[in-house]
């Protein structure tokens, strides 16, 4: 049951716009654009072609990498993780779609890390949902939003992208 549909194009025009505040204020040149499958990867491809970012986009799966992995099991859509070129002294700028724990992020860094030492990594989330177990913050976020207990929200795309607020399904 789907309880409301948000686009995000207005969403994503505002990230593009504070992100290049926020690349020239850090003078961060030539920056790397790495996208967290599988959302993501969606909105590092918009971002990455709004940017005009002439390095090739890199895209993360972090099935392996996740704390809850003995838990969870491994999830069956896993890919392989592609990036253009070692992450060693890149400015990276790391998308996903929405930050809630902490814990996506983490696991994402430690994979970057196993390519090499960062100049800098800047965090780009298209949601914050303020349910943080970790201290680790985004840089730039589209919005932030408060759910019920009984609520998740999940990005759909790729075409048209559109975030779809939904009653957690009962086990």
């Amino acid at each position: 049951m789907v309880s409301g549909v948000i686009k995000v194009d207005h969403l994503l025009t505002k990230m593009a716009e504070d992100l290049i505040t926020l690349i020239k204020v850090r003078q961060l040149d030539n920056p790397m654009v790495i996208g967290i499958h599988t959302g993501g990867v969606w909105l590092a491809e918009h971002l990455h072609q709004q940017l005009g970012i002439e390095s090739p986009l890199g895209t993360l799966d972090i099935s392996f990498y996740r704390d809850d992995f003995s838990r969870a099991g491994l999830n069956p859509k896993v890919q392989p993780s592609a990036l253009p070129s070692a992450t060693e002294d890149r400015h990276i700028i790391l998308v996903d779609d929405v930050i809630m724990s902490g814990r996506t992020i983490r696991a994402a860094m430690n994979e970057l890390f196993d390519y090499g030492r960062p100049a800098s990594i800047t965090l780009v989330t298209l949601l914050d949902l303020n349910r943080r177990e970790l201290p680790i913050q985004a840089d730039v976020t589209g919005d932030t939003l408060q759910l019920a207990d009984d609520e998740q929200v999940k990005l759909t795309g790729p075409v048209p992208l559109a975030l779809e607020i939904r009653k957690k399904d009962n086990p």
